[in-house]
């Protein structure tokens, strides 16, 4: 999403609206969990005073992201509000803790915006909530198995069999 920043220049004092589908798919292929996602709805304004541009916009969209507990696929629907800053001098530079970015070029492009904003969203863990999913997920593994919460009937030990009999019988007297 590229905007000539000769066009922001002559909105003047006026927002600049702006509203477009954004394909960033490239997001699949880096190292994350993100499995699939649709173009992403980009809307917004920028505004312009001096050297200074800031850019209010929304993103929304839908990414397929693996279940946490049976690794199938889960569509995670995103809103987005996000507000980026920009300065056209060529004079600064942007420091460590800075929240504004350099212009370089005729051209504002904020398409790695959109994508560092979403992959900020993206969440830790999702779940699926089909029913179907949890039972065909794997029971038990090396190592490890799936543990109900239902409470573990109490196994009395063959060789404690007898005591216990005693036990009872001493108590009915």
């Amino acid at each position: 999403m590229k905007f000539p920043l000769q066009k922001l220049k002559q909105a003047g004092d006026e927002p600049f609206y702006f509203e477009d589908d954004v394909d960033i798919r490239e997001l699949e292929k880096l190292n994350n969990d993100i499995r699939r996602i649709s173009p992403v709805h980009v809307k917004g304004q920028a505004m312009t005073r001096g050297n200074d541009i800031t850019v209010t916009f929304s993103i929304d969209g839908e990414m397929v992201l693996p279940c946490a507990r049976t690794l199938v696929d889960v569509t995670y629907p995103f809103h987005i509000e996000a507000l980026e800053a920009f300065n056209l001098s060529p004079y600064h530079t942007e420091e460590d803790d800075s929240e504004v970015h350099s212009v370089n070029g005729e051209v504002l492009d904020l398409t790695p915006y959109i994508k560092e904003n979403v992959q900020l969203e993206i969440p830790t863990r999702v779940f699926s909530n089909d029913d179907e999913a949890h039972e065909a997920a794997p029971q038990e593994g090396k190592g490890w198995q799936v543990v109900t919460e239902e409470p573990e009937e109490k196994k009395v030990d063959p060789r404690m069999a007898k005591l216990q009999s005693l036990l009872n019988e001493e108590e009915n007297e």
